[in-house]
């Protein structure tokens, strides 16, 4: 049986972070039933790649859900929500601040429509402080949750990862919150509010900085490449720098293409091991004895040349060649993997991290995988609904609605957009 086979959730959230958060319970096995506006997730049509279908955007999101249509501002949508709701362990929201409460369901409120529901809310910078009413996207929660400072040259602008730890971030975080919650409501019975802001998210993220922020009222940070001291008043950025106890870096390989990089950790263990492998071929057959580099601590002092002698040697191989050398002596690596190798990628192919997608509109498509592997019940990932595609069935075998009141609720517009107002 799968994990999480007997919890329901309503899942009004929407672009990214929500749905990050609501596809992984689903893939645990959880019955989600995406609950829509009439005109659907915004994200069906944002950056479409095929016409007339649901983009990559809200397909790569929103697997193994059912789609339900609801006009919440008609009284009978919300009495449709209202039976949700009773019908649900965990319902979920993303919605600007004061939304949802505008439209008459405070917490309050819905926990007095079901005591034991956890609801479950994800907001740029929470519900309380002085950011409260403020709107967040991705880069926003980077910027402002620390990520953006800490990343890039010290002489450059700050940066965005590449990762989406301001939205998908703060799914996990929220993932997370809502299976502790739902195990004290099953056996407390009562449910709570879960609330994860994506500042407070990105911040958490980013914990080694703060480690650095707090280390630098002590001293300089011996292992960063440049220059820090005691005082500094904001951990900085440090371009490639491993960021912790053992120095490491990004080096350039041939043929010398974009990512056409190696990331290599020096640890104290097998400093003498590469030393020697790569010291005849860069003119210095004696490295290992080298008293510049014989202790962690003068090889941060000299960083700068150890990693030219490195990357010096590099040259001649490809990421992969060279990924080849360092694994029999047991140094850390890695190649700077593009997306197009790790589509090809047998590791990923294995590992089931590359999964292949029917779809009636798309075609073949492709999702990233399960990145939780769960022995007992392992996930199978099922595309993504199309809008509304699952309201009849929702509402006769969740609901228990009979024909006469689906065509009544129908009639009233429970289901469709509201008519546009004559200008």
């Amino acid at each position: 049986m799968e994990a999480l086979k007997d919890v329901r959730i309503l899942d009004m959230t929407h672009v990214q972070a929500g749905p990050t958060c609501s596809q992984l319970l689903a893939w645990m096995g959880a019955d989600v039933i995406k609950f829509e506006p009439p005109q659907g997730d915004a994200t069906r049509g944002q950056l479409r790649d095929v016409p007339n279908a649901d983009s990559l955007y809200f397909t790569m999101l929103n697997c193994n859900k059912r789609s339900i249509t609801v006009n919440m501002k008609s009284a009978e949508g919300k009495q449709v929500f209202t039976d949700l709701l009773k019908q649900c362990d965990i319902m979920m929201e993303n919605f600007g601040p004061g939304v949802l409460e505008r439209l008459g369901f405070t917490w309050e409120k819905i926990h007095e429509i079901n005591p034991k529901i956890v609801v479950g809310s994800i907001k740029g910078f929470g519900s309380s402080g002085p950011y409260a009413d403020f709107k967040a996207y991705e880069n926003v929660a980077q910027a402002m949750g620390g990520a953006m400072s800490t990343t890039g040259v010290p002489d450059g602008p700050p940066f965005v990862t590449g990762a989406q730890i301001g939205d998908s971030g703060t799914g996990l975080h929220l993932a997370i919150g809502l299976l502790a919650a739902l195990h004290q409501a099953r056996r407390d019975g009562v449910g709570q509010y879960v609330e994860v802001a994506m500042m407070d998210g990105v911040m958490n993220l980013c914990r080694v900085k703060w480690r650095d922020h707090q280390r630098l009222t002590r001293g300089a940070l011996s292992e960063y490449s440049v220059p820090t001291h005691k005082g500094m008043d904001a951990t900085p950025r440090a371009g490639n720098d491993s960021g912790g106890g053992q120095l490491g870096n990004a080096i350039r390989c041939k043929p010398g293409g974009p990512n056409d990089f190696i990331y290599v950790v020096v640890q104290e263990a097998v400093w003498d091991a590469l030393a020697k492998r790569i010291g005849p071929d860069v003119g210095m057959p004696e490295l290992a004895a080298d008293p510049k580099f014989a202790t962690i601590g003068e090889r941060r002092k000299n960083q700068s040349e150890m990693w030219e002698l490195i990357g010096e040697f590099a040259l001649k191989y490809t990421k992969r060649e060279f990924m080849a050398i360092l694994n029999e002596l047991d140094v850390p690596c890695g190649p700077i993997m593009s997306t197009e190798d790790l589509f090809n990628d047998e590791h990923v192919k294995l590992r089931e991290m590359m999964v292949e997608l029917p779809h009636p509109e798309r075609g073949t498509w492709y999702n990233v995988g399960m990145p939780i592997k769960l022995s007992a019940s392992p996930a199978k990932i099922e595309r993504s609904p199309l809008l509304g595609e699952h309201t009849e069935d929702v509402l006769k075998n969740v609901l228990r609605y009979d024909d006469a009141k689906i065509g009544a609720l129908k009639a009233a517009g429970a289901f469709s957009a509201p008519p546009k107002k004559a200008k």
